[in-house]
Formats: C-alpha cells, structure tokens, sequence
C-alpha cells in the first residue's frame, strides 16, 4: 500500500469517527429523533453495512462478535446518543477519547504494565485536565451529559480491549452490531411513550451508522495493518479536534478557553503516555 493511500483512508476514518459525534448531536439538537432510536437506527444500518461489507471481503474469515461484546457495543452507543442530548460536540468528543484510552491505559497497568516518569506525568496531566474540564463553572459541560458520555467511552474501551486477536476485525464487528439491534430495539420498547421520529433525524442516524460507523470501521481496519501500533494510536489523537472544528462549523458551537486548555491537558498527556510505551516494550525484551 502507498504511503499517499494509507494516508488517505487513514485521514477518512479519521473524519469518520469524528463525524459520529457530529451526527449525534445534529439530530438530537436539531430534528425531532430521540436519543433511544437514533441509538437503534444507527446500529440496525451500522449492522446491515458491515454484513455486507463481511459478504464481500476477501480477507480472512475467522470470528463472529459474541454477546458480551455486543452488549459493550450497545452500552457505548447508548450512552453516546443520551449524552449528546446536551453535551456539545466537542465535549462530548474529548469526554468519549478521554475515557476510552484511560480504560485502554489503566488495563495495561492493571497487567503489569509499567509506566516510565513521562507516562506518569501524562497520565497526570491527562487526568487533571478531564478535572477541570467538569469542575463546575459557566462553561463547564452538564454534569448528567458528562457521566453519560464517560461511561460510554468506558464502554468502548473494554469494547476495544475484548476484540484484540478475535478474528477478522469487520466480520467481529458486523456480528457484534447485529447482536447489539436486538437489545436497542428493547431500548426502544422501554422508551417507547418519548419516542419521536423524523425524516432528518433518520437520515441523520442512518448515515452515522451506515457511514461514519459501517464504512468508518472497515476503511481503519484496511488502513490499521500498513500503521505502527504508535502511530495508530496517536493519529486517533485528532478525532477531538476535528469532531470540534465540525461543531463550529455546522453548529455554530462557540470554543471555550476552559475547554482549549483542557483539551491540550488530555490529548498531550495521553500523547505522552502512547509515545513513551513503545521504547519502554522494547527496553524490557530480553537482549
């Protein structure tokens, strides 16, 4: 694969996962679709994409999804659509990132991993800056939004965690999408006397799942081989960023110096976390 092809499908799914969260919020900000169906239509088109993105791969066919993934799966997509009720965009997206690689991080320290001086330090700087981001005050999130989106970034990170070497990544995710429709639909049915639906927020929900999730997924696994496990890690750095650049631009989301700074505290301090580990792997081989 050329550099200029990996460099394109890994910009792709980039805008991809960042458009997610614009999705989300443009529908349940803008239409009249409820949290509970914009979760089940986009897993429902997320699933039907990947089934048949599955069909038509020729890549290895080993692995299906399993339950408890699917039910993780689910957790992070439902958290995700309530707390986009009334997070805005780039919030919501720095809360997600923030919780997802703080599980991924605290998972290897809890298997032994051992974190030099600067890993300390980011992880520090990573955690104050989530602090201040919540500390009460005029330009902080809501605080319900806040827990709502953490919990769903947790979510996702064991999500992440329970799919490493389960088999061809989109055919695990498409059985992993299809497991989880039958539990939003339950969603659904529970909340069934505030369900609202509209022609936009469909369209919007279809497309977060069809598109930024369906075919976000499989351009990153075609572009994930050709990547080192540092640079991949590092280039998710900029979905916040762009998921906060798309909130200014098509919702007119103001940028608050609370969030600037707490977003350069998360994203450095997890930078440096992510950057460090590799020369601390290799210092341990033994020679």
């Amino acid at each position: 694969m050329t550099f200029a092809r990996i460099l394109f499908l890994t910009s792709l799914a980039m805008v991809a996962f960042a458009g997610n969260s614009l999705l989300c919020r443009l529908a349940l900000k803008h239409t009249n679709i409820d949290a509970a169906s914009f979760t089940a239509v986009r897993l429902i088109s997320g699933a039907l994409t990947l089934w048949v993105l599955a069909r038509v791969s020729r890549r290895a066919r080993g692995g299906s999804g399993n339950w408890l993934s699917a039910f993780a799966l689910f957790v992070y997509a439902a958290g995700f659509s309530y707390a986009y009720v009334s997070l805005p965009t780039a919030s919501g997206a720095l809360l997600l990132f923030g919780a997802v690689q703080a599980t991924m991080i605290s998972h290897g320290i809890w298997k032994g991993e051992r974190l030099l001086k600067l890993q300390f330090l980011g992880l520090v700087l990573a955690l104050g800056g989530l602090v201040g981001l919540l500390l009460p005050g005029l330009s902080a999130p809501p605080l319900g939004g806040s827990i709502l989106m953490l919990s769903a970034g947790v979510a996702w990170g064991v999500y992440s965690l329970r799919g490493k070497g389960a088999g061809d990544p989109t055919r695990v995710t498409a059985g992993n999408f299809l497991r989880a429709v039958p539990i939003s639909i339950g969603l659904s049915a529970l909340m069934l006397g505030g369900m609202s639906v509209d022609g936009a927020g469909l369209a919007y929900a279809v497309s977060s799942g069809a598109l930024a999730s369906g075919i976000g997924y499989a351009v990153w696994y075609t572009a994930l081989p050709a990547l080192k496990a540092t640079s991949a890690a590092t280039v998710q750095l900029s979905v916040p960023v762009i998921a906060a650049l798309g909130g200014v631009v098509f919702l007119g989301e103001p940028i608050s110096l609370r969030l600037m700074g707490a977003s350069a505290a998360i994203l450095g301090g997890i930078a440096l976390v992510i950057l460090e580990r590799r020369p601390a792997a290799a210092a341990r081989k033994p020679g």
